[in-house]
């Protein structure tokens, strides 16, 4: 028998299996005398390989709440900071700048996917009784005042300087810089993976057909007896904790949390990438969001090519990117991968 004929046939425990080597195989090689060299050329994909990683487990949680329900979030962001913020306060020590409390970072992170699911069941309990587009500039509203709390509490939240001198597990324990990247990388795809397992194996349990079920008919799930706002809000708060489980993971790696960071274009870039490779689909979404952050990659070398501004180049690129996701929307309403019959969509 085969190593393949081994793996887990069932994609869930395929994903989780290989989510659990990449993580112990990253501490493995962060507490060993092992030296990675990464060629400076291939670093620029390091990075945006671990930001695909936190991107993917935050539209993984938007999949859930969009794609599965039907909630329409436009402030996914503000559970993404609140994350990164909650886990930048406990765990950082003498900031320059802000709150910093010095906790063990493994308490900081279990903290900041708390608060962040405490504070999607508040902004739930608000919303989640209005209609679509309410509920989209509710949320959306919501992530715009905790941007601007994050620039004008300069006491707690560092602000626009934000928090700094919070803990880098993975890159403490690496001999290097270039080791250091290695393994966060390989924590996060395996985080992103673990991720990707935990939520296929809730959508494909009559969990998840329940939430399918609500998306297409409000009333008729309702009529078979289910609480329709109850798996709502439990939908919303399992999202908001994937995102500031990811907030967390990213103050963990970038050392630092600030206003920039967590601006509206997280929302649009994860948003883009979910529609344009399918809704209620995890394979799908991540693959639009590697689409989208595969362009905008290609962009930041093509600039260098062009006789443009940077900023000149910067307008050409959303308009890329727009032009893009209005021909998906009009050739491909459910999305590359997505299934038109199970989204109610006509192509």
């Amino acid at each position: 028998m085969s190593v393949t004929d081994r793996l887990p046939g069932d994609i869930a425990d395929r994903a989780g299996l290989i989510g659990l080597v990449l993580v112990v195989a990253a501490i493995a090689i962060a507490v060993s005398p092992l030296v990675v060299t990464v060629p400076s050329a291939l670093l620029v994909f390091v990075e945006v390989g671990i930001l695909f990683a936190l991107y993917g487990i935050l539209v993984l949680g938007l999949d859930l709440q969009y794609g599965h329900t039907g909630l329409v979030n436009f402030g996914h962001v503000l559970f993404f900071a609140v994350g990164g913020y909650t886990v930048a306060i406990l765990a950082a020590e003498g900031s320059f700048s802000g709150t910093s409390l010095g906790y063990p970072w493994p308490l900081a992170l279990v903290a900041g996917v708390i608060v962040a699911g405490v504070v999607g069941a508040i902004v739930g309990a608000t919303s989640l009784r209005l209609r679509d587009d309410f509920l989209a500039i509710a949320t959306l509203a919501a992530a715009e005042i905790f941007y601007s709390l994050t620039r004008n509490l300069q006491d707690l939240l560092g602000g626009t300087t934000g928090i700094l001198s919070i803990p880098t597990p993975l890159a403490e324990l690496a001999a290097d810089y270039d080791t250091a990247m290695f393994v966060t990388l390989l924590g996060m795809l395996g985080a992103a993976a673990l991720t990707f397992a935990a939520l296929t194996r809730l959508t494909e349990a009559p969990y998840g057909r329940v939430l399918r079920a609500i998306r297409a008919d409000e009333l008729v799930t309702r009529s078979v007896g289910k609480s329709v706002f109850t798996y709502k809000m439990q939908a919303f708060v399992y999202g908001a904790a994937l995102a500031g489980l990811a907030g967390g993971l990213f103050a963990l790696y970038n050392g630092a949390v600030a206003p920039g960071f967590f601006t509206i274009q997280v929302t649009v870039t994860i948003w883009i990438g979910m529609l344009l490779g399918g809704a209620s689909n995890h394979r799908a979404v991540l693959a639009g969001l590697a689409i989208i952050m595969g362009l905008r990659l290609f962009s930041r070398f093509a600039n260098q090519s062009l006789p443009v501004s940077s900023g000149e180049f910067a307008s050409i690129r959303l308009i890329a990117v727009g032009m893009i996701l209005v021909l998906v929307i009009r050739y491909r309403p459910a999305g590359i991968w997505g299934n038109e019959k199970e989204l109610g969509v006509d192509s």
